[in-house]
């Protein structure tokens, strides 16, 4: 389907671009992201994608808007307090860019219903904050066959690697198994920098839209960690583990399955 004027106007830095062009951005409206957590880390990848012009955006989460939430989640502004965060990421959404399609999924996601709903999209970023949660996207992922993004914040330090399920190295490959209940503390328990998420969320979306493009290098199979107080990234090239309960040689995971033991620690988004 052919660009309308106002798109080829909307679009033009992106058009300009050889990487890109009209054919791309063909692509990136055709395309759907989902985003589980519309938190710290989502709320920059929605406003980037949407910005971008990525045709479908799902947003999953099941809290609503907090006034603590107002210093780092830049999607949700003051008025907003009280309302379900999948409401006021797709007010902000649709704001952005009337193009955009947006499906919003007010409940938690578990192993009852995530594979029915990644299955409708083309890639799947994790926003989440909580182990439980963070294994569970990476094994539902790997066994669709759905390439996602992981990230990760906490006070000062943020980390995020793209998975390529069959190709690159997946979350269990580097934790096989979650660690202990309260081993790690939580951003609201421990604290976090506001625009620390602003940092890892943005590079989430780079990838989502490099992998969605076709173009340039993803982080499938490197760790990319930012420490905001050293102001120093660090780029950690990390092979596929053979002996990976989900994506190893002799797999044990076999199908989505919740950590019931760690559902209860933290809360969904950062």
């Amino acid at each position: 389907m052919a660009l309308t004027d106002s798109q080829i106007e909307r679009y033009s830095r992106h058009i300009i671009l050889k990487e890109v062009g009209g054919k791309g951005q063909q692509k990136l409206l055709a395309s759907r992201v989902l985003i589980i957590g519309a938190g710290g880390l989502g709320a920059p990848v929605a406003l980037y994608l949407a910005a971008a012009g990525i045709g479908t955006i799902g947003i999953a989460d099941a809290d609503n808007v907090d006034l603590s939430n107002l210093q780092r989640q830049v999607i949700h502004f003051t008025p907003d307090i009280g309302k379900p965060k999948v409401d006021s990421a797709r007010e902000k959404i649709q704001a952005i860019n009337p193009d955009v399609q947006v499906r919003c999924y007010h409940e938690w996601i578990n192993a009852a219903n995530i594979m029915g709903i990644i299955g409708e999209y083309d890639f799947v970023v994790d926003a989440t904050d909580n182990f439980a949660a963070k294994f569970l996207i990476n094994d539902a992922c790997i066994l669709a066959g759905k390439p996602y993004s992981h990230g990760g914040i906490l006070q000062f330090v943020g980390q995020t690697i793209t998975v390529l399920p069959g190709e690159s190295t997946c979350y269990r490959c580097i934790f096989p198994t979650p660690p202990p209940k309260d081993a790690i503390p939580t951003c609201s328990q421990a604290g976090v920098i506001g625009v620390l998420p602003g940092v890892i969320g943005s590079i989430q979306a780079t990838e989502a839209i490099k992998f969605l493009l076709g173009k340039g290098e993803l982080l499938a199979g490197r760790l990319l960690m930012y420490d905001a107080l050293k102001m120093k990234f660090r780029d950690v090239a990390i092979n596929r583990n053979p002996n990976c309960p989900l994506c190893g040689e002799h797999p044990t995971i076999t199908e989505a399955r919740d950590e019931l033991d760690l559902l209860t620690v933290c809360d969904l988004e950062q």
